[in-house]
């Protein structure tokens, strides 16, 4: 080999273990809108996580990816990656969404999804963080239910338009 072959082969071999280790994306920080939303960070984290693990689907009709190991934050514990709709999230260890709520300056929600949530929490992102905002609304949000024993997810969530007006047409006429 020569000797600038050689010296390129060293260097190659000094750079594959630093980008075999790559860390992860920061499934926790995209939780709490860190960056806010955006269908282009959300199909970087879908894909960093496809490339994680295999997605169960089994449950809260979501695509949910078990991280090789816990990430921990402000106190609170998730192992699990969530994408459901248009939202990215995480799911914590403990019904903590009053926990949440009060760390992250989240406020009561005055609807429960049709029953799927028992306790929920959201905060709009302020105005210059709403990068879609012709299309509908960016919140963080926390939500504790029967789908979810013993956990709480905590995601970004983007809410179209059409869908908050639907929803909230149905909460007028629900009893």
């Amino acid at each position: 080999m020569t000797r600038p072959a050689l010296l390129i082969a060293c260097a190659m071999a000094a750079v594959a273990p630093s980008m075999a280790t790559a860390a992860a994306p920061d499934f926790f920080a995209a939780a709490l809108c860190q960056p806010p939303y955006s269908t282009a960070s959300a199909t970087e984290l879908y894909e960093a996580a496809e490339k994680l693990a295999e997605p169960d689907t089994s449950s809260l009709g979501a695509a949910i990816y078990r991280l090789p190991a816990p990430v921990e934050r402000d106190g609170f514990t998730a192992q699990d990656v969530v994408f459901a709709g248009m939202s990215v999230g995480v799911l914590l260890e403990g019904q903590v969404a009053a926990k949440v709520a009060e760390r992250y300056g989240l406020s009561p929600e005055t609807s429960h999804l049709f029953g799927s949530s028992t306790a929920g929490f959201a905060r709009l992102l302020p105005d210059e963080q709403q990068g879609m905002k012709d299309l509908g609304l960016i919140s963080i949000v926390a939500r504790e239910g029967p789908a979810m024993p013993g956990k709480t997810l905590l995601t970004c969530e983007f809410v179209s338009n059409e869908d908050r007006a639907a929803l909230e047409a149905y909460e007028k006429t629900s009893p």
